[in-house]
């Protein structure tokens, strides 16, 4: 996993009159194993906070199931093994997968939000999935229940991003763990 969690912690920016999250995880592994586990079934259930149904092309509806509730979604750009982009009920969600010298690649997460006042829920809430998918492409256990991760990376993203991106609070029911657990 990230070795501390200042090097983990998703950054917040503003993008015209959009508030958008942005994680970026140097990963170990080559591109293409990066890719199948942000793109195949049964890898994301490792780590994507949702059951995800429909297939990734280009204009295809998804639909995001979970014990707390179902939403809807559509892929807005799949250029494999480096792009993907999809609307996350109102977020919009892009993960780039970027070879690095040497070996290894870059990850990057970006959450285009619909409120500001979710960024610090919603970050804490990315840097947790992300901690399990680095674990799991690593080949070691998940770590932290899901909750007790985000318990715990939560009060650092209210500090940094401040009281207005942090009106809206948690889920009220915060799964204990992934559905692999």
């Amino acid at each position: 996993m990230t070795d501390t969690l200042e090097q983990a912690r998703g950054k917040l920016e503003q993008v015209g009159e959009q508030w958008r999250l942005r994680f970026t995880r140097e990963l170990a592994h080559a591109p293409e194993q990066v890719w199948r586990a942000i793109t195949e079934r049964e890898q994301l259930k490792a780590w994507f906070p949702h059951t995800i149904v429909g297939d990734w092309v280009l204009g295809g509806e998804l639909r995001f199931e979970s014990e707390y509730g179902d939403f809807g979604g559509e892929v807005l750009a799949y250029e494999p093994p480096e792009l993907l982009e999809f609307r996350w009920g109102p977020d919009t969600i892009r993960l780039e997968v970027a070879a690095v010298a040497g070996g290894g690649c870059t990850l990057t997460l970006l959450d285009t939000l619909e409120q500001l006042g979710k960024a610090a829920r919603d970050g804490a809430g990315w840097h947790t999935c992300l901690d399990r998918l680095e674990a799991e492409l690593d080949g070691g256990p998940a770590g932290d229940a899901l909750r007790e991760r985000w318990r715990e990376v939560h009060p650092g993203y209210v500090e940094a991003f401040g009281p207005e991106a942090a009106s809206i609070g948690p889920p009220e029911q915060l799964p204990s763990s992934s559905s692999s657990d």
